[in-house]
């Protein structure tokens, strides 16, 4: 049986936070995760960059590094990971199949993305891995991935307002679940967030008495080169301060190729470095031309990628980004305005669930051109409705309309300008079209 066929009877559990399932199922299994040493990486956006950065940095100093992320874009296998490599489908459907005989019947049944889970697991203690990093599927709290009592490193990268519904109508609401990945004594690295939820990420963290590490982002120095002022030489704070602080003394610089676009990625590689750094600390063997090597051949697809696209026998440049929230396309937004002045063609699909309005203020400007599409195989938005929400933002577009699919939009977009053209929205628009674009 295919990856599909077997995971498919799952989908209709969707969405359904909670841990209870995944501790059964696991403990049926005889509990893989506990012998999977775990960095867990969690926040809103950046948290597949960082993993990327991580695995690539891991594999480089030859440690057996398992990564687990979500979604995928074109296929299961991409999920599970070991040293870049990522498992083998046969393989993958054996686990599953594994899993499913584990299944007590009795009991609620577990959703997709907990048995993927599982399967991540028992692959990574099978093949016995040094080290597995793990992304949050969704929120943190009652993720099917937070099953560790003592992870080597907690990362929250960035915290914005995303599935809400879920989560909390707040960002300090989101925080606290997002927050729930950080467990007592173990080193938390955070990102740059906003004031609300920095507040309730620290508070957790030295309720918990873990150590804070919260890195400034690298500096550029050339065009696609980084400096990042290593934490090596820091210790806690004396005296009466709160627990739990490092404070940087006689720092010394690691300059690196970052081979991910977007100033997004002075920020997300420091995170990275921050979390190897304490690796460091804990005793792993990581050098800092291991680091450099790593970093540089970092490879995380779909996300402001540069891909060829052939029409009417011309190569044309295209830039694809998963960007699905407004936090991300933003950043998206600010990468296409760093190098061009010009009007852009947008060619956009988006779910049905998604902040429509507010993405497209971060993205839209005066003129440009959108091609809306759906994204096929999902709960697509409604196309028409787009359009309208659209015209209504930016009544002054240069143009709008809707296209049945993604290659048809594409076409049309670069038979009707020169400028430069960004396919958006979503990373399972992405993943469709990365998978049928050969």
């Amino acid at each position: 049986m295919n990856i599909d066929s077997l995971l498919q009877p799952l989908q209709h559990f969707g969405v359904n936070l909670g841990l209870t399932r995944i501790v059964k199922l696991l403990a049926n299994l005889d509990n893989p995760h506990h012998q999977v040493p775990l960095i867990h990486v969690g926040g809103t956006n950046g948290k597949g960059s960082v993993c990327a950065y991580l695995s690539s940095v891991l594999t480089e100093a030859g440690y057996r590094t398992g990564r687990y992320t979500s979604p995928h874009l074109v296929d299961w296998t991409e999920r599970i990971c070991i040293n870049e490599r990522p498992i083998n489908p046969e393989t993958l459907s054996q686990l599953i199949l594994r899993i499913q005989s584990a299944i007590d019947l009795r009991e609620e049944s577990p959703t997709q993305f907990e048995v993927i889970t599982a399967a991540a697991w028992l692959y990574f203690a099978q093949q016995k891995v040094d080290v597995a990093i793990v992304e949050v599927g969704l929120g943190g709290r009652l993720d099917a991935t937070n099953v560790c009592p003592k992870p080597l490193v907690t990362v929250i990268t960035s915290i914005s307002r995303e599935h809400w519904q879920q989560l909390g109508p707040t960002v300090a609401d989101i925080a606290g679940e997002k927050a729930g990945i950080i467990k007592p004594g173990c080193p938390v690295v955070i990102g740059q967030l906003p004031a609300d939820a920095e507040k309730v990420v620290r508070a957790r963290s030295l309720e918990l008495q873990c150590p804070i590490i919260a890195p400034q982002p690298a500096q550029e120095i050339n065009p696609g080169w980084a400096e990042y002022y290593k934490i090596q030489n820091s210790k806690y704070p004396p005296g009466n301060h709160p627990p739990g602080l490092y404070q940087i003394e006689n720092s010394e610089s690691i300059r690196y190729h970052l081979p991910l676009q977007g100033q997004i990625q002075l920020h997300n590689s420091t995170l990275a470095l921050a979390a190897l750094e304490i690796l460091q600390k804990q005793g792993w063997q990581i050098s800092e031309q291991t680091i450099i090597n790593g970093i540089g051949k970092t490879k995380w697809p779909g996300r402001m990628q540069w891909f060829t696209w052939k029409h009417n026998n011309y190569n044309y440049q295209l830039l694809i980004d998963g960007a699905h929230n407004p936090a991300s396309a933003q950043v998206l937004r600010n990468y296409v305005d760093s190098f061009s002045t010009q009007n852009i063609t947008w060619v956009i699909g988006m779910l049905a669930t998604k902040d429509h309005s507010d993405i497209f203020h971060a993205l839209l400007k005066t003129g440009d051109k959108l091609y809306l599409v759906p994204v096929p195989d999902n709960n697509s938005a409604n196309l028409d409705h787009l359009s309208k929400l659209a015209n209504e933002t930016y009544p002054d577009l240069g143009f709008c309309s809707t296209y049945p699919d993604v290659f048809s939009a594409l076409d049309a977009a670069f038979t009707s300008t020169d400028n430069l053209v960004v396919l958006c929205g979503s990373l399972y628009l992405i993943g469709h079209f990365l998978g049928n674009s050969n």
